[in-house]
């Protein structure tokens, strides 16, 4: 009868320790979801607040171009007025100083507006260098003046002749890049659909469309937003590489994810003064 007790307190405390390792883990697993739900929030509330900075920095700058204009304006204005009657010259010309104290304030504001502007642009380039470099550990991925394009295709992304059907084996590859653009925020995408020479013009252009709209409807189910997405076919009429051999036309049947930044118009120029 003792020793029945005995080990059924063994029991017992075996199983209690187990249930305290239990807890612990769980514990710990929740700890790491919270931790890492709240970082993307951070990233996610950093890039919005970005976003809204360089918008309010642009409306400023159109303030400022206005009040530089007006400012100018009124200045020669009141210098062709002290030109016209010398009784009030010496009052034209106070107002002349003044006018022109307020578009010299109005320069200096707007200097700034540039300079803040010059600083979001810079921390958008480092951002968009990150996801770069992030992407071209995944697949082949190059510069261009608006951001930049991901290329799918040689070995490493595959379509199969005449189909728009994605491999098995490159689905890991989409999930990847998906989860690259699922931690970042403020671009544009285009999916880019291309084939090889054989078969019609008419055939191969719809060819590519498929091809783009299936990458796309990909990215899509992973996760990344549609409205920021869209597909284009150019058919066989942009090969990447010429000829006819059987690598020539599987290098060719391939697709282009281009991403453009959209909090910073690069193309958008600040007024001269």
């Amino acid at each position: 009868m003792g020793v029945n007790l005995t080990e059924t307190r063994q029991n017992k405390r075996r199983w209690l320790l187990s249930a305290a390792a239990g807890a612990v883990i769980a514990a710990g697993v929740v700890a790491s979801f919270w931790y890492t739900a709240n970082r993307l929030k951070m990233i996610e509330e950093r890039m919005l607040h970005a976003e809204e900075r360089s918008q309010a920095i642009l409306r400023q700058m159109t303030e400022y171009s206005r009040e530089v204009d007006l400012a100018t304006q009124r200045a020669r204005e009141a210098i062709r007025q002290a030109a016209e009657s010398q009784v009030a010259r010496s009052e034209a010309e106070s107002r002349a100083e003044r006018v022109q104290g307020e578009a010299e304030q109005a320069r200096t504001q707007a200097q700034h507006a540039r300079q803040e502007l010059d600083d979001v642009r810079q921390r958008r380039n480092q951002e968009m260098e990150r996801m770069r470099e992030a992407l071209s550990r995944i697949a082949p991925t190059r510069k261009t003046p608006l951001g930049m394009v991901v290329e799918l295709a040689d070995d490493s992304f595959k379509f199969d002749f005449d189909q728009a059907v994605i491999r098995s084996e490159n689905r890991e590859m989409l999930s990847r890049i998906a989860g690259v653009l699922l931690a970042s925020q403020g671009y544009r995408l285009s999916v880019y659909g291309h084939t090889d020479d054989v078969g019609t013009k008419e055939y191969n252009q719809t060819l590519s469309e498929r091809r783009a709209q299936a990458v796309a409807d990909y990215l899509i189910k992973a996760g990344v937003p549609s409205d920021i997405l869209s597909t284009k076919g150019y058919g066989k009429s942009s090969p990447r590489v010429t000829g006819m051999t059987t690598d020539a036309r599987q290098r060719n049947r391939r697709v282009e994810i281009g991403i453009v930044d959209t909090i910073i118009e690069y193309q958008q120029s600040l007024p001269a003064r």
